[in-house]
């Protein structure tokens, strides 16, 4: 066998094993909130077609809700589409941290720009617990089985369930998709290796619900703003009175 084969047989070998990602429980919890998605698209008067096309092309649950937000409050295109953009900005900094822990020199770009697609908070804790375990030139082939698993089967699963969700009952449909929330909260304090990181991530928790109140047109986006702002400076100034007491000492 040449070398080229072994490793065609290796990446088939680490792309199955990334599709069986789909069997943790970060995974199972964001399909079981997609049932609740179904629900809201059902109650929002969304189509079936359209409820799996918002799955796959937006692929951010968030943002997904934020957009079906958006259009029950009538709010126009450009309105939504800003509202969209500004929400899947945060993903920018994951796709910052895990493209450069898989991409190799002879990784072509446009397949680092079609996986970055995958790249949503699920998908983002999963690679960074399980890529350093992938050899890095397998790491491309592991990712993009669980992340193309985890979006298709998601879009079937908001296309099953769409005509079956109807029937069960509002509280049940809600719990169904406040499993995601908890899971976000506990999944990143968890992952979390810097202490920047849970400092913002405090501050935040903090200015969120004081920000819904007082501007809630704006929360999210001041709570992330100013949480990152406020945990830049606090972090800056502990590592500057930490190098002092070290320097002293």
């Amino acid at each position: 066998m040449s070398l080229e084969q072994r490793d065609e047989r290796g990446s088939l070998r680490w792309f199955l094993t990334g599709m069986r990602g789909i069997l943790s429980l970060p995974a199972i919890i964001l399909m079981t909130s997609y049932v609740g998605f179904a629900a809201f698209a059902v109650q929002a008067g969304l189509t079936r077609s359209e409820a799996v096309a918002m799955t796959l092309g937006i692929w951010a649950l968030p943002a997904q809700m934020i957009l079906v937000g958006s259009m029950i409050g009538g709010a126009n295109i450009a309105a939504s589409f800003l509202a969209v953009t500004l929400s899947s900005i945060r993903m920018m900094p994951m796709v910052a941290s895990i493209v450069p822990e898989m991409r190799t020199s002879k990784t072509p770009v446009w397949l680092l720009l079609f996986l970055s697609h995958f790249i949503a908070i699920t998908s983002w804790v999963f690679a960074s617990t399980r890529l350093r375990d992938v050899p890095r030139e397998h790491r491309v082939a592991f990712f993009a089985g669980f992340g193309i698993t985890l979006t298709s089967t998601n879009a079937l699963i908001v296309g099953i369930s769409y005509g079956i969700v109807s029937q069960f009952p509002p509280i049940v449909a809600g719990a169904l998709f406040m499993l995601t929330p908890v899971y976000f909260i506990s999944s990143i304090w968890a992952s979390a290796s810097q202490p920047v990181v849970r400092i913002a991530f405090v501050v935040g928790i903090v200015l969120g619900p004081i920000l819904a109140l007082v501007v809630p047109q704006f929360d999210v986006l001041l709570a992330g703003v100013g949480g990152g702002t406020c945990a830049y400076l606090i972090d800056r100034y502990r590592r500057h009175r930490q190098r002092a007491v070290e320097e002293g000492a």
